[in-house]
């Protein structure tokens, strides 16, 4: 079950890579390198700090297949897909949720701690959109808007929670997989996100120049006043 849902998840990434190709009017091999750039690299980053080399992506070649279907399903059936996009944005919580938990688990069975296993459920989930958007030359996704990458530290944070509390490993799964769709879920739903950094009216530099220009322009204007 769990091997079918990581397939599933696997998919369902490859497809919203694909999308951005299609965003940009990529070339047929453009598609399929975003499909599984987006699909397996969360995946095989986790995979290479933790250790496990070769990454099980390049051992098992379904992952790649799958990558692959993906991107030709979109290539070939763009304009069909794109009305239903919130058919596919609900898969890609599916997958989301699925993959923070096996990112996790896999990171808690390597015997890191809380904070390891948090990251690698978070690098499992959005490995792959961040390597998708800085191949098209744009700022991921996950740190400028959405509720996603925060889904997927939750979910973590809640695997280690059912560890500790030594609950089974599948109940440690659902838990952590169920936290993160919920919190994906709701944020789709209710627009939920973090507090976004306000700009500044000038860079840090000028505006130091500008501090210090104020403060040497009233020294000089208590000079003036001083008495003789």
């Amino acid at each position: 079950m769990l091997y079918a849902l990581d397939i599933f998840g696997t998919f369902v990434f490859a497809v919203s890579g694909a999308f951005r190709a299609m965003k940009h009017e990529l070339d047929l091999l453009g598609v399929m390198v975003l499909a599984v750039a987006t699909g397996i690299g969360g995946g095989i980053i986790r995979d290479v700090l933790l250790g496990v080399v070769p990454p099980p992506a390049f051992r098992n070649e379904t992952y790649i297949i799958v990558c692959l279907a993906g991107g030709i399903f979109v290539f070939s059936a763009a304009k069909k897909i794109a009305p239903r996009w919130d058919c596919v944005m609900a898969a890609d919580a599916v997958g989301l949720s699925v993959f923070a938990a096996i990112g996790a688990a896999k990171a808690a069975n390597c015997g890191l701690g809380l904070v390891g296993v948090v990251a690698m459920a978070a690098i499992t989930a959005t490995g792959g959109g961040v390597i998708r958007d800085i191949l098209v030359r744009e700022i991921p996704v996950i740190l400028k808007a959405d509720f996603y990458a925060t889904a997927a530290l939750a979910g973590g944070a809640c695997l280690v929670a059912a560890r500790w509390a030594g609950l089974s490993e599948k109940a440690q799964l659902l838990l952590g997989a169920l936290t993160a769709l919920g919190l994906r879920i709701a944020a789709m739903r209710y627009g939920i996100s973090l507090p976004k950094a306000r700009k500044l009216p000038a860079s840090p530099s000028h505006l130091t120049e500008i501090r210090k220009a104020g403060f040497e322009a009233g020294r000089a204007s208590r000079s003036a006043d001083r008495p003789e």
